[in-house]
């Protein structure tokens, strides 16, 4: 039986006032959370599994645009794979991993964070080169270009998440046993210019400018095709509109997934159903990120039909037509 201390039980009793308060978190806001956070955890490590899977091994797959989406696919893996049981342990309980571990949980947290935006953007770029300069596209953006720009998005990451670690690799930062502690609210602040402001920015004004050129090339088209056929004529109009509802999801989800999260924490303390509620937001875009990039390529679905039946395995399978 806990010892109490202030009417509260504590993480390590024995050690009294070094000791972190247990989270008052009742057994059935813990369950239900739990099982949300494992659900969210299993699904988005299996899309993004499909994705890196496929990409992989099929060689008809290994184009520049293909590559950026193995890369979020594996920031997304990541995040599956250690934000969602990391939070869940840290909400529901006590941290009994010590603070190397929790510092080594920060870091990671921030540098699969910040590659992930990274990998976005970097992806808005390019389908900016593809629809606003179509003749040059494959000149200027390569395969040897996409992996350079690619590695260079992981090693800013991990040299960026240092700074939320680097203080408590020469002092003390956490108050006490029990409690794994993020960054402050200065540099949460900073984190906030850098991997939210600056990355959002510069996905509006890319998409912005897509759905510009996207809608002005349709009319085009449409202009041309009316004296052929009204139903030429649908069908631009119709492209138009896919355009347009793609792009506005594209960003949408993104700004909602990712806005709640910032604007709640830059409030200071927050409650525990309020934290709960904007990080399960803030995860979950790991989850539809592999939905919105990948599921409207025809060649994904025709890749987990060739993953779920096996066909992977067969010798030569990675020279299959799915596109």
């Amino acid at each position: 039986m806990m010892e109490l201390y202030d009417g509260e039980e504590l993480c390590f009793p024995q050690l009294f006032n070094t000791s972190c308060r247990k989270p008052t978190v009742s057994w059935v806001t813990a369950i239900v959370l739990q099982f949300l956070l494992f659900f969210n955890s299993v699904l988005t490590v299996t899309l993004n599994l499909l994705v890196i899977m496929s990409v992989s091994h099929f060689r008809q797959l290994h184009k520049t645009t293909n590559f950026l989406l193995l890369s979020l696919a594996i920031s997304d893996l990541m995040v599956g794979l250690v934000f969602f049981p990391g939070e869940g342990a840290r909400l529901t309980s006590c941290w009994f991993f010590g603070d190397i571990i929790c510092l080594l949980y920060v870091y990671l947290i921030s540098l699969i964070v910040c590659a992930s935006v990274g990998n976005i953007v970097l992806i808005s770029v390019d389908r900016y080169v593809a629809i606003c300069d179509p003749l040059h596209y494959h000149r200027r953006i390569t395969v040897t270009r996409i992996r350079i720009c690619i590695i260079l998005c992981w090693l800013y990451s991990a040299l960026y998440s240092i700074t939320f670690v680097k203080d408590g690799l020469t002092e003390k930062i956490i108050p006490c046993q029990g409690k794994c502690v993020n960054f402050d609210y200065y540099a949460f602040v900073i984190d906030l210019v850098l991997t939210f402001t600056v990355p959002v920015t510069v996905i509006i004004v890319l998409y912005t400018r897509v759905f510009v050129v996207a809608s002005f090339q349709a009319r085009a088209i449409r202009s041309h095709v009316a004296a052929v056929s009204l139903r030429h004529s649908e069908t631009g109009m119709k492209s138009e509109l896919k355009a347009a509802r793609t792009l506005g999801v594209l960003v949408l989800v993104f700004l909602v997934c990712f806005c709640p999260f910032y604007c709640v924490a830059l409030g200071g303390e927050m409650s525990f159903n309020t934290y709960a509620t904007v990080l399960c937001l803030f995860c979950i875009n790991s989850c539809l990120n592999p939905l919105i990039y990948a599921m409207f390529y025809p060649w994904f679905r025709k890749a987990i039909k060739h993953i779920v039946t096996l066909k992977i395995l067969q010798s030569g399978s990675s020279k299959a037509n799915i596109l």
